[in-house]
């Protein structure tokens, strides 16, 4: 990294890369895959770490065609135990195994989960070459904080649907301030190593012996932004409580409204249902997905649920949704959304 820069650098936007984390959606269909569409799974990424939430068959084949290296997942969170949420799960971990993984994995979901990963390795005599940290939520919980690091952590709440399900979030804790260019310009700060150290919270001092705390050239700090994951599940309080106020809400769309009752017969939610849940919530986007196979296209269901909550958009597979930056949105949807 240089030591110095040209004064016009200072007016950039100074935002570290954990400021940000992309959702790519690797499989939206519900139940069944078709030729378009792949079963549940959703991979989070920040820094250089990734988040997989649900394992559907097929996870695998999507993270390769998304350009994804599984070894660099540190957790997986699973909804249910259904098997277009998890049985994907064996064969990722019989593949990290192969690839001689080393580091820790935590596996997180309903209580079940450890017998699971114990009857996979049995059954198959698998010996994991790296340690399995699980963390089970049993059924009756109401909140559950399932992993916390300094900065970031994810809680799971109970969604309504057939069997015990999990919905979570992904809630990074609160930043430190941006630097004011023109406060840094005013004290004659050009040394991209001390603005470095500024950023990182520590005080500094200039050549000619000034102290510069980071109070000094940074504004108030920031809050963290959220992902919520909800699915499957009919429309619910928790799924409510998951998206509150997060910059990006995945919840299911099974069916469009006409097939309400097919919805509560499944445990599944309408689009337009989805979109009633976004707004209670006062998401920034929705992101709709789980789809039906009997939709070959989902643009009623976008349309649907745009009636309700106009920042909607169809969960693409292999998409890059970007969370935490204002300047992400489509075209389409800038005059619409809240930035």
């Amino acid at each position: 990294m240089p030591h110095s820069i040209a004064s016009n650098c200072l007016s950039r936007n100074w935002q570290t890369f954990s400021d940000m984390f992309d959702i790519i959606p690797l499989g939206v269909s519900s139940a069944l895959p078709t030729r378009d569409r792949h079963l549940s799974s959703t991979v989070l990424i920040r820094g250089g770490e990734s988040f997989l939430f649900d394992c559907g068959e097929g996870t695998q084949y999507q993270l390769l065609h998304a350009g994804l290296k599984a070894y660099r997942i540190t957790a997986i969170f699973i909804t249910h135990f259904h098997g277009d949420h998890v049985y994907g799960l064996p064969g990722l971990m019989a593949s990290l195994a192969m690839l001689k993984r080393k580091e820790p994995l935590l596996l997180v979901g309903p209580q079940g989960l450890r017998r699971l990963i114990d009857f996979v390795r049995d059954f198959s005599s698998m010996d994991w070459p790296f340690e399995i940290q699980v963390t089970e939520v049993e059924e009756g919980t109401a909140y559950a904080r399932v992993w916390e690091t300094d900065e970031y952590y994810v809680e799971a709440r109970p969604l309504e649907h057939r069997i015990f399900t999990l919905g979570y979030r992904f809630q990074e804790k609160p930043r430190r301030g941006r630097i004011y260019p023109e406060r840094a310009r005013a004290l004659g700060l050009t040394d991209m190593r001390l603005l470095g150290l500024l950023e990182e919270g520590k005080a500094i001092e200039l050549p000619g012996g000034r102290r510069i705390t980071p109070e000094e050239v940074m504004g108030p700090p920031r809050p963290g932004a959220a992902f919520a994951y909800c699915t499957d599940t009919r429309p619910c309080p928790s799924g409510v409580l998951l998206g509150r106020k997060a910059e990006l809400l995945y919840h299911e769309a099974t069916f469009t409204h006409d097939l309400l009752e097919r919805a509560i017969e499944t445990g599944h939610s309408t689009a337009r249902e989805a979109a009633e849940v976004a707004l209670k919530a006062e998401a920034q986007r929705l992101l709709i997905g789980h789809f039906s196979v009997r939709y070959r296209s989902v643009t009623p269901l976008v349309q649907e649920a745009r009636e309700i909550f106009p920042c909607t958009e169809a969960a693409q597979e292999l998409k890059r949704y970007r969370v935490g930056t204002p300047d992400v949105l489509p075209v389409e949807l800038k005059d619409v959304c809240k930035e």
